[in-house]
């Protein structure tokens, strides 16, 4: 495994600890500016907003376990599948079997996230 993909695959770790723990400040570090989040139901939420949300409770995330993470690096792609126990947007708790598609890039050595798209798996 390169380092690149260890550093990709522990910034999918990060991103889920940072959420559990409502931590918006690594959050404010890991994703880009102009980050877009497509959910499941297709509304597309820009970072601010997503971590607004965060922030104040209408995403909620308990626990995530890893399943399976895909890589390439070339083209800037992590694909994170994750159990992840959550309530969101009013709703109760559930275990979703979450996929977060995102495109990435790598800015003076550190790997952000620019783009993810959500779905099940």
């Amino acid at each position: 495994m390169t380092n690149d993909e260890l550093q990709l695959k522990k910034l999918y770790e990060e991103m889920w600890q940072a959420l559990i723990k409502k931590d918006i400040s690594t959050l404010e570090k890991i994703h880009a500016d102009n980050f877009i989040l497509v959910h499941m139901t297709g509304r597309r939420q820009p970072k601010q907003e997503y971590l607004e949300y965060v922030r104040n409770g209408q995403l909620n995330y308990f626990s995530a376990k890893t399943e399976n993470i895909f890589v390439d690096v070339p083209a800037g792609k992590l694909i994170g599948q994750s159990k992840v126990e959550a309530a969101v947007f009013g709703g109760g708790k559930n275990i979703w079997r979450l996929q977060l598609a995102f495109d990435v890039e790598k800015i003076s050595g550190k790997w952000i996230l620019k783009f993810a798209q959500a779905s099940t798996y």
